[in-house]
């Protein structure tokens, strides 16, 4: 991969909330990178500081709660975010680098209309003039499949639906071109025929402005037609990262084997068991000296407990943190990955 075929490096992101309790390690020491034009999946259960990260890119990590460490670096286009003074950020947000939030209701501003949160961003950052964003307005949700954009334009989001709604993110977050797109869950709370079609809406536009999207999903099923390449994240780490199909045909890492074979399947036989994954993530309070899933894993051995696995090279960008792959660990043969438990 050339240098200035990258859109985003992220190295070594550390993230902590400062809570009553403590220090809450969200985010420990994440490392990926984003190509122009292509889509990277960030997979894993709730909590495991998929979130955070986004937020972190989008530089809406706040203090005196929230503070990213020292030594974390977040490049976008060789120049780091974290050092960006107030006016360069009032371009990167919005402009450069959009987002499309889980819950479109607590986004959209209620008492606003819908044509009137879409024209602000064209106006900030397109700097066009108030006619000329309204007309754009209604382009923008035209092209997200909202029918009757001139009279839906001047409408409230709680006249529309879910979906709906999600759209007029969508058209926010695209109105300005943006170069990066992060979509943070964006299909959730969504039926499956709702989620399908703003996946396409997604990537479609993808396609048409050669925008680079982070997609944000615990759903592998949501990851399989829209990324190239796909993280899967565990309380707060990177343990396994690849190609799409090196994933889902030839995972390395337990907990990657576990969330695919936790994905139903349309081919169950009757009355038989979903997969679940035992147990629970470990708290980030006092996150473990070990690796940080030997707790719900069948191959834990001792050392897994005692040390941070480091990371095996795969070749052609497959990694994985895993003691399986030390030469003097027993063999283990990869589990049928079939979804359902006999």
């Amino acid at each position: 991969m050339s240098e200035n075929s990258k859109i985003l490096e992220v190295k070594n992101l550390r993230v902590s909330y400062h809570t009553y309790a403590g220090e809450v390690k969200s985010v420990r020491g994440v490392s990926f990178e984003l190509e122009t034009g292509k889509a990277l999946a960030i997979v894993g259960e709730s909590g495991c500081g998929k979130s955070v990260t986004a937020k972190s890119i989008m530089g809406l990590i706040k203090g005196p709660q929230g503070e990213i460490k020292e030594g974390s670096e977040i490049l976008y286009n060789g120049e780091n975010i974290l050092k960006y003074d107030k006016k360069r950020w009032q371009a990167y947000k919005g402009g450069e680098c959009a987002i499309i939030f889980q819950d479109a209701l607590a986004s959209l501003n209620p008492t606003m209309r819908v044509g009137k949160q879409i024209m602000e961003n064209l106006m900030v950052h397109k700097h066009m003039s108030k006619k000329e964003a309204a007309a754009e307005a209604v382009e923008m949700l035209r092209m997200v499949g909202i029918p009757e954009p001139e009279k839906r334009v001047r409408q409230y989001p709680h006249e529309f639906s879910g979906g709906m709604r999600q759209r007029v993110m969508i058209a926010i977050a695209f109105a300005c071109d943006p170069k990066l797109l992060i979509c943070d869950e964006p299909t959730t709370a969504l039926d499956v025929t709702i989620q399908g079609q703003i996946l396409d809406i997604i990537k479609d536009l993808q396609k048409k402005h050669n925008t680079s999207v982070i997609m944000i999903t615990h759903d592998l099923g949501v990851v399989a037609n829209i990324a190239q390449d796909i993280a899967v994240m565990y309380s707060g780490m990177i343990v396994e990262k690849g190609k799409c199909s090196d994933i889902f045909y030839t995972p390395r890492h337990p907990y990657t084997w576990a969330l695919i074979q936790s994905v139903p399947r349309l081919d169950l036989e009757n009355k038989q068991e979903l997969a679940s994954i035992p147990g629970t993530p470990p708290d980030l309070l006092n996150p473990p000296v070990g690796c940080p899933f030997c707790t719900r894993c069948k191959y834990c051995m001792q050392i897994c407990k005692e040390e941070m696995p480091e990371t095996t090279d795969f070749g052609d960008g497959h990694v994985a943190a895993c003691w399986l792959h030390h030469p003097m660990a027993p063999k283990v043969e990869m589990p049928n990955l079939k979804g359902g438990q006999r």
